[in-house]
């Protein structure tokens, strides 16, 4: 890959995770809110709309991008032999099955079938913001 087109790949993939993150931060405050409101009630329908336009416009294909680039990048900058890049690797599956589960709660509040207090989504919602400090920390600092 050229010089600059590594470099565009590598800003879309910055672009996507910024996205993706500005999502998995978001989209656990939303249930935070959500689930202190009537089930069938005009807010919470309004919440549905909201969290399911976040997933489907914002956050799925982000994440899916981010991972289109950063596959990219990883197999023309020879990254599959470096022990920080395994780690990464694997933070990088967990956010994605953090996406996942968030996505199946949307499904339970879309489904008026949120049994969860507010408590349990602000505790959820410090999940992404660890394996993203993690996979900063990784990237910038390459440790091992």
């Amino acid at each position: 890959m050229t010089g600059e087109l590594y470099l565009v790949v590598k800003a879309v993939h910055i672009v996507a995770v910024i996205a993706w993150m500005a999502g998995m931060l978001y989209l656990p405050r939303l249930f935070v809110y959500h689930a202190g409101i009537k089930p069938g009630s005009e807010t919470s329908e309004t919440f549905k709309v909201m969290e399911r336009r976040l997933v489907k416009a914002i956050m799925t294909p982000a994440m899916l991008l981010a991972w289109a680039m950063g596959l990219t990048l990883a197999i023309s900058g020879g990254l599959f032999v470096e022990h920080w890049f395994h780690a990464k690797l694997l933070l990088v599956v967990a956010m994605t099955a953090t996406h996942l589960v968030l996505m199946r709660w949307k499904g339970d509040f879309a489904a008026d079938r949120n049994a969860r207090p507010a408590r349990f989504y602000r505790i959820a919602n410090e999940v992404p913001t660890l394996l993203m400090i993690g996979i900063v920390f990784l990237v910038v600092l390459k440790p091992f």
